[in-house]
């Protein structure tokens, strides 16, 4: 699976490289306003008077936000792993079968691996 690909030229590279350091930041920026909304959230429940079913619909909402959070951590890793084998020369092939990944999918996913 070291073998590099050959159809994958710099400026693609470049191009996918950059995505990908944008992608990495925006899924940063969400998680980090994520962590900062549930905490202030229970800050904000600690200290007010509130009924069971406000708690029933904020637990609710805090589960949503932490699936949605988990999906973004879990795609963060996959960022980092693409932008690791753009480093390595590895870009562009499958960590599961080491075959190739087409170039277009790579374009709309570049995390793809």
């Amino acid at each position: 699976m070291t073998s590099k690909r050959q159809d994958l030229d710099q400026p693609f590279l470049r191009r996918q490289r950059e995505a990908l350091t944008k992608l990495r930041r925006e899924l940063l920026r969400t998680v980090q306003a994520n962590e900062t909304e549930e905490s202030d959230m229970r800050a904000q429940s600690l200290g007010e008077a509130h009924e069971s079913e406000d708690d029933a619909q904020k637990l609710a909402m805090l589960e949503v936000d932490g699936q949605i959070v988990s999906r973004h951590v879990q795609r963060l890793t996959l960022v980092e792993r693409a932008l690791q084998k753009i480093e390595d020369g590895t870009y562009g092939m499958s960590d599961g079968d080491g075959e190739p990944i087409p170039r277009e999918r790579l374009e709309v996913i570049p995390e793809a691996s």
